[in-house]
C-alpha cells in the first residue's frame, strides 16, 4: 500500500465517512465547485439551455456521485425515459422534462475527502478488507451518527448552492428544479434538510419542505442505510429486500414503489422501437428481429457459436486476464473433445493493458474458439443478447441487465456489505451462480455447455426475474408528481402538502421473493 494510501485510511478512519464509499470507474479532479467542462457537462438533457429556457419545461435535478458507474448510468436512464414518455405519450405527458444531472460530492464537496470520494474508492476496492470495515462502520449507529453530523458541519452550504443553481444555466442561481431525484446514499438526508431550509426561508432544517424529493435505490440484494430516509415523498426499490430494508429504517410502506431497477435504454422492453405503445407490439415478432441471437452476432462481427461472455466492468476489473485464459483454455479443451467449435468475447472496459494481453499476437486462443476482445463498449445489451453464459462482478445494474437478457450468470466477485446480498438473490432466483476462483468460473462454463437443458432452465428462470419496463414505470410516476409541482408553481402557491405529491399516480407492486 502506498503512503498516499495510508494517509487516506487513516484520515477515513478518524472521521468515519466510510458510508460514502460505493463502487466507481471514473476518475474526478476539481477540488471546488469550480465550473469545468466536465462540470458542465454534468448537467445532461436532450434539450439545449437556449431552447429550454423559451420553453415552458419542467426541470428534476438528479443527485448523484460516480463512485459507482451505476449511479450515473441510472440518472442518464431515467433521463431518456422521460424524453421517449414525451415523445411517445405526449397526451399524458405533454411537457418536456428537463434533467440537471451533478455529481454533487466532487463538484460542491468543500475538501477532502468529500471532493476525492472516486480515487478513495479505488483504494478501498483494491484491499477489501478495508471496504468491509468501512461499510459495515458505517451501518453502526455511531457510523450514521458521525457521517450525518460531519456532512452537515461541512457540506451544507456547498451543498446548498447545488440544489440552488439554475437547472439550465449551473453558473446562475436564479432559478430551482421543480424536484429532486437522488440516485446515490449519500443524498438524501443532507438535501433534504437543505430544501427545508429553502422552502421555509432558513427558518428550519426539519420542516417546511415542499420541494419533492424521491429516492430511487441503484442497489438489488443489500443496500446501505443512508439509502432510505423516512423524510422523502417516494422511495423506489428494486427488491423485497429492500423494500423490507427500508421499512427497517421508518420508511412507511405507502411511500415505498417496488418496479425494479432504472437501467439503460438498450435493455427496455421493445428497446430498438418506441413508435407504438408496448401493447401493440409482438414481442414473439421482436424477439425474432432485434433480439434474434444470429442477427446480433452478425451485426458485432461474431461467429454464430456458442459464446461466453466475460466482463471486467469499466476499468476492466476483477481479474479479467486470469479469467479469460482459464475459460479459454476450458473451451479449448471442450472444442478439441466434442468436436465443435465455441466462442468468447472479452470486454475489458477501459483496462488497455488487459485487453493488449489477450489479443494476439501476445495471446494464441487455438483454432477451434473464436475470441473477440474488446475495450469499452456503449452497447452491451447487443453482446449480452448475443451470448449464451456471462462471467461479471456482482454489480446490482449487471446482473439486472443480464437477467432481461435471459443470461445465466457467473458472478466473479463482489463488494463485501454492498454487493454481497446480489449473490443470493442470483442464486435464489435460478439464473446463476457464485465462483470465487478462475478454475471454478471454468468448470462451471464446461458443467452448463455439457447441459444445455439447465442452460435453458437458468435463461428461463432469469426472464422471470426481468424487470424491462421498471426504468418507463419508474419515469412515469417521477413526471407524474413534477407536473403537479409545476401547477403548483403557477398557481403561486407551490405549498401542496407531500401526501398530495407523493399520491400522484404511484402505485407498489410487490413480486414475490426478490425479483425486482
Amino acid at each position: 500500500m502506498t503512503m498516499k494510501s495510508y494517509t487516506a485510511v487513516t484520515y477515513l478512519l478518524s472521521v468515519g465517512v466510510a458510508t460514502a464509499f460505493q463502487p466507481s470507474t471514473v476518475s474526478r479532479q476539481v477540488l471546488r465547485p469550480i465550473k469545468t467542462q466536465a462540470y458542465k457537462q454534468s448537467s445532461t438533457s436532450l434539450l439545449s439551455s437556449s431552447a429550454a429556457a423559451d420553453e415552458d419545461v419542467a426541470t428534476i435535478q438528479i443527485l448523484m456521485s460516480d463512485t459507482g458507474g451505476g449511479h450515473r448510468a441510472s440518472a442518464n436512464a431515467l433521463r431518456d425515459a422521460f424524453n421517449v414518455l414525451h415523445e411517445t405519450e405526449p397526451d399524458r405527458f405533454p411537457m418536456k422534462i428537463h434533467c440537471d444531472i451533478v455529481d454533487i460530492y466532487t463538484d460542491y464537496g468543500p475538501f477532502f475527502p468529500y471532493n476525492e470520494y472516486v480515487a478513495l474508492y479505488k483504494i478501498m476496492a483494491e484491499y477489501s478488507f478495508l471496504w468491509k470495515f468501512f461499510y459495515e462502520f458505517g451501518s453502526t449507529p455511531l457510523g450514521l451518527w458521525l457521517n450525518e453530523f460531519m456532512l452537515e458541519l461541512t457540506c451544507f452550504e456547498p451543498f446548498q448552492e447545488c440544489l440552488t443553481r439554475n437547472p439550465f444555466d449551473s453558473s446562475k442561481s436564479d432559478k430551482r428544479a421543480d424536484m429532486i431525484v437522488s440516485v446515490h446514499p449519500l443524498c438524501q438526508d443532507l438535501p433534504l434538510k437543505i430544501l427545508s431550509s429553502l422552502d421555509s426561508n432558513g427558518a428550519s432544517r426539519s420542516e417546511g419542505r415542499v420541494t419533492p424529493f424521491v429516492t430511487v435505490v441503484t442497489d438489488l440484494g443489500g443496500a446501505h442505510p443512508t439509502w432510505f430516509n423516512e423524510g422523502v415523498d417516494k422511495c423506489y426499490v428494486p427488491s423485497d429486500v429492500l423494500k423490507n430494508a427500508a421499512m427497517d429504517r421508518q420508511v412507511k410502506e405507502d411511500q415505498i414503489v417496488q418496479y425494479g431497477l432504472p437501467i439503460r435504454r438498450g435493455f427496455w422492453r421493445f428497446g430498438a422501437d418506441y413508435t407504438g405503445s408496448p401493447e401493440e407490439q409482438d414481442e414473439a415478432t421482436e424477439l425474432e428481429g432485434v433480439h434474434h441471437k444470429p442477427t446480433i452476432r452478425e451485426s458485432l462481427g461474431l461467429k454464430d457459436l456458442t459464446t461466453v461472455l466475460i466482463v471486467g466492468g469499466g476499468d476492466g476489473m476483477g481479474g479479467i486476464i486470469a479469467q479469460a485464459q482459464a475459460v479459454g483454455e476450458k473451451l479449448q479443451s471442450l472444442a478439441v473433445s466434442k468436436n465443435e467449435s465455441y466462442q468468447m468475447v472479452v470486454v475489458c472496459g477501459n483496462n488497455k493493458a488487459a485487453q493488449s494481453t489477450l489479443s494476439p499476437p501476445q495471446t494464441n486462443w487455438g483454432s477451434n474458439i473464436e475470441v473477440s476482445v474488446q475495450g469499452f463498449v456503449n452497447n452491451m445489451d447487443e453482446y449480452m443478447r448475443a451470448s449464451d453464459i456471462l462471467i461479471t462482478k456482482a454489480g446490482p445494474g449487471t446482473i439486472a441487465e443480464a437477467s432481461i437478457c435471459g443470461l445465466p450468470c457467473i458472478l466473479s466477485s463482489f463488494l463485501p456489505g454492498q454487493e454481497e446480498g446480489n449473490v443470493p438473490y442470483v442464486e435464489e432466483n435460478g439464473f446463476g451462480t457464485y465462483k470465487g476462483s478462475v478454475d471454478g468460473m471454468a468448470e462451471t462454463v464446461q458443467e452448463w455447455l455439457a447441459s444445455p437443458s439447465k442452460l435453458e432452465q437458468m435463461r428461463e428462470n432469469a426472464l422471470v426475474a426481468a424487470r424491462p419496463d421498471a426504468t418507463l414505470d419508474i419515469a412515469r410516476d417521477l413526471a407524474d408528481m413534477v407536473y403537479v409541482r409545476r401547477e403548483e408553481l403557477k398557481k403561486g402557491g407551490g405549498t401542496s402538502s407531500k401526501k398530495d405529491i407523493g399520491q400522484s399516480k404511484t402505485k407498489t407492486i410487490a413480486y414475490g421473493m426478490g425479483p425486482f
